[in-house]
């Protein structure tokens, strides 16, 4: 009787043994310290995908940073000292040209400014004023646009130093189906529309369009 249970612990023991040097029944298993235990284990599908946004908005496509351009739905402030006739506000229209007494139309679009400034200047001296002094200014910026995966897509005012992460609070925040970390951002730029993936902190412009894409997980 003795001898059988002595039997059956040292089988017990053996397999025991087996079982440590093997990994027990679901194959061999490395030591692993507390912290790579804890790595090892899969990170749900949507936080993989928070992380992977978040690393693709934070390598920018290059969006041009130039002086600030006019273009239409600008209301400017045109100032011609010692001409109060003259001295008005100005709207750029659709075809991104202003209308002033005496000079007619005027060309703004794609101008600074400085530039639209000594224009104005020019085309007074040319006849009507012998030494126009004239200063310009924006009075109010045209809109941006927001499209996409947010709460409010749609046409707002600018607001002065916004970023993208501004623009999307100003449209009522994320959908439940949007990328977060970033947006596209579409610029108009020498005649043509630049377009890039761009982080939260990215300064936006009047005219900017930007668009909120959907996630797929």
């Amino acid at each position: 009787m003795r001898l059988s249970r002595l039997a059956l612990v040292l089988t017990v023991a053996l397999g025991a043994g087996a079982c440590s040097r093997n990994g027990g029944p679901f194959g061999p298993m490395a030591y692993q310290a507390p912290g790579q235990q804890r790595a090892a284990y899969a990170q749900p599908a949507y936080v993989q995908s928070a992380y992977a946004a978040s690393a693709y908005y934070q390598t920018p496509t290059a969006i041009p940073e130039t002086p600030y351009t006019l273009d239409a739905g600008d209301k400017l402030r045109i100032v011609v000292f010692g001409q109060e006739g003259l001295t008005a506000s100005y709207t750029v229209d659709a075809n991104g040209n202003i209308q002033m007494p005496l000079i007619g139309t005027v060309p703004a679009r794609g101008y600074t400014t400085q530039q639209l400034a000594g224009t104005v200047t020019g085309a007074l001296k040319n006849g009507y004023i012998r030494e126009p002094q004239v200063a310009v200014e924006v009075e109010a910026y045209r809109p941006f646009f927001i499209l996409g995966e947010v709460a409010f897509p749609g046409q707002y005012p600018y607001v002065a130093n916004m970023t993208v992460e501004t623009a999307i609070a100003i449209a009522g925040g994320y959908s439940p189906r949007a990328k977060r970390g970033g947006a596209e951002l579409a610029r108009p730029y020498s005649g043509q529309i630049v377009k890039g993936n761009v982080p939260m902190y990215t300064q936006v412009r009047p005219g900017d369009t930007i668009t909120v894409s959907e996630r797929w997980l």
